[in-house]
């Protein structure tokens, strides 16, 4: 009886909590930044460690470009959940982007904090795919002396052609592209089409021949081909 009591005490509670997630979720899916995060803040105060809430806190606070309030909500995701690979890899990205907004000395002293939360994020889900893009973004951007390095990030594309040969294709294709060697480029591009028949693949490919190789024609072909395409995966569009 008095298990019962309790329940119909705090049903209208739950319910209420729960209109509020749905609500808030929906603004969330409709980007309504703004009024999606103050009801997720208002359920916060009440639910201090509902990680769904907390991590759509630090999903809207990243969308909004505020840095720190994203690191704030992800790090107590990695006290409470530290064995959710997803949480250092947004930790790790939020942290990379806010180096770009700071001096290079502090950006300088953040970089060891990024590289180990991706590669914790990978020790915690071997085929975290995300992670692997973000340190051959990090590594094709860093200078020599801060440890940038093409043999890194062709490590990392080289563990992505294991785990999905589209992004491994993709990853060789952007690093050849970076490095301005643009036939090497359009072949990967080419062969992650061939694997995949991604729509990503396709764009980057037409992308490279717009804007690097002054060969409008073929990306317009490129286009054409991926507009009456009707056997593009959905899951890859």
């Amino acid at each position: 009886m008095k298990q019962l009591l309790i329940v119909f005490l705090f049903l209208p509670l739950l319910v209420f909590s729960q209109s509020d997630f749905e609500k808030a979720q929906q603004f969330f899916q409709a980007g309504k930044w703004k009024e999606s995060q103050e009801i997720f803040e208002k359920i916060v105060k009440t639910e201090p460690s509902n990680i769904n809430v907390l991590e759509k806190l630090g999903d809207i606070a990243g969308h909004l470009k505020n840095w720190d309030a994203a690191l704030m909500y992800y790090g107590k995701l990695k006290k409470i959940k530290p064995s959710e690979a997803d949480f250092y890899f947004k930790y790790g990205g939020v942290l990379g982007m806010k180096a770009l907004e700071v001096n290079k000395f502090r950006a300088f002293g953040m970089i060891d904090e990024i590289k180990s939360s991706f590669e914790k994020a990978i020790q915690l889900d071997p085929k975290h795919i995300e992670a692997r893009w973000a340190l051959i973004e990090l590594y094709l951007k860093l200078p020599g002396i801060a440890g940038g390095s093409e043999s890194k990030a062709l490590k990392y594309s080289n563990e992505l052609m294991q785990l999905s040969p589209v992004d491994g294709y993709l990853s060789r294709g952007h690093i050849e592209e970076y490095f301005n060697r643009y036939k090497n480029a359009e072949q990967q591009y080419k062969k992650a089409i061939n694997v995949g028949n991604s729509k990503k693949a396709y764009l980057k490919l037409a992308n490279l021949y717009k804007n690097k190789m002054n060969q409008q024609e073929k990306a317009s072909a490129i286009l054409e081909t991926l507009k009456n395409s009707n056997s593009i995966p959905k899951k890859n569009i």
